[in-house]
């Protein structure tokens, strides 16, 4: 970003920092194959480098103890439950239960004591139960990954800030079918809503 985009923010009042809480919990939104099939309209192989990053942070959250959650879509027979999101967006019929793209990859499965939560929208949390969920594990920190920067990723940052976690989005485990999408959306989630970290800080994080 230019310096004088930045020192515009910055006059304007934005960029605060929020710390991290005490309890943290790794959410991987939709992580799914359908963004890592490549005859899937979704498909981008940016999706394979933040699908590693995944991995990483995963295998350095169970180390530590700390939760995992997995979000997927699944949608009924003609994506009624899908209502507007599933009209606007054609490409979500790769989510019609019971279809292989809406699996995750073998690489990256959960594990008994992980949590899956299902939705039909862009947020991990509308119209789902995780916030009670995290509420129950004395969760009070969200480290953000998956697919897509823009769009689900976003969505569940902007609703951990506004359910009361903080959200900290890993660039790195972040995945858009083009960089300015991506780059555009992790600098205004860092100046209004989120805080956006390398994988690196994250693993410190974790440990």
């Amino acid at each position: 970003m230019s310096d004088d985009l930045l020192s515009d923010y910055a006059a304007g009042g934005f960029g605060g920092a929020l710390q991290p809480g005490k309890r943290p919990a790794l959410l991987l939104v939709d992580v799914v194959m359908a963004y890592l099939t490549p005859d899937c309209g979704l498909y981008s192989p940016r999706f394979e480098a933040a699908l590693a990053s995944c991995e990483r942070l995963t295998a350095a959250a169970r180390a530590s103890g700390t939760p995992v959650v997995f979000t997927n879509v699944s949608y009924g027979a003609g994506g009624a439950n899908g209502g507007l999101f599933f009209q606007k967006v054609p490409a979500l019929e790769a989510f019609l239960e019971g279809s292989p793209l809406g699996a995750f990859p073998p690489s990256l499965q959960p594990e008994p004591q992980d949590v899956i939560v299902t939705k039909q929208y862009a947020s991990a949390f509308f119209g789902t139960s995780l916030a009670s969920t995290l509420t129950a594990m004395g969760v009070d920190t969200l480290l953000i990954t998956g697919f897509s920067t823009s769009g689900c990723v976003r969505a569940s940052a902007l609703d951990a800030l506004q359910s009361g976690f903080v959200p900290l989005v890993v660039a790195d485990a972040c995945g858009d079918r083009d960089a300015r999408p991506h780059d555009s959306n992790l600098f205004d989630l860092s100046k209004k809503y989120a805080e956006v970290l390398s994988e690196d800080q994250a693993i410190a994080l974790l440990r």
